[in-house]
């Protein structure tokens, strides 16, 4: 089988995660205030519900708003990261699919793990073409020092 074509593709602040990081503070801050209207007296649940929902909602914009940005690259044997800094190589995993937005993770030799959003509006062009590398047997968790595993079958 032939691995997918190399591939460059942007990845920028995602406004998918961006929505998603309002929808889910806003949802969170509705339930919140109908949770109020029904105590009496405002109490320290309430006032410890309110901080531990300031601080999740800030360091969720925080985390969108310093999100990774750079090109993610495919060239027919690893993925590479290219940030501030040189090229990287490292494997990469699929955590969501939403068909017009990926969720990855691109884990360096180092251990460390950026999550990625890239989404099909930065380059519609290319996005199918992500997409068959993404999901491509040999394009999820390869690196440039990675070595083909042979699997055989005993019958």
């Amino acid at each position: 089988m032939h691995s997918a074509p190399a591939v460059s593709y942007p990845v920028g602040r995602s406004r998918f995660q961006g929505l998603l990081v309002l929808a889910l503070g806003l949802g969170a801050s509705v339930m919140g205030a109908y949770w109020l209207r029904q105590v009496d007296a405002v109490g320290w649940r309430q006032w410890l519900f309110a901080g531990v929902l300031l601080s999740a909602c800030g360091a969720a914009a925080l985390a969108w708003r310093r999100s990774a940005q750079g090109v993610l690259r495919w060239d027919g044997q690893a993925w590479h990261w290219s940030g501030t800094g040189a090229s990287t190589p490292g494997w990469l995993t699929v955590h969501l699919d939403g068909q017009f937005v990926l969720l990855l993770s691109l884990r360096h030799d180092s251990g460390q793990r950026l999550w990625l959003w890239p989404e099909r509006r930065l380059d519609a062009a290319h996005w199918n073409s992500l997409r068959r590398a993404v999901f491509s047997r040999g394009g999820a968790g390869q690196t440039q020092s990675s070595t083909s595993v042979v699997h055989t079958v005993n019958g």
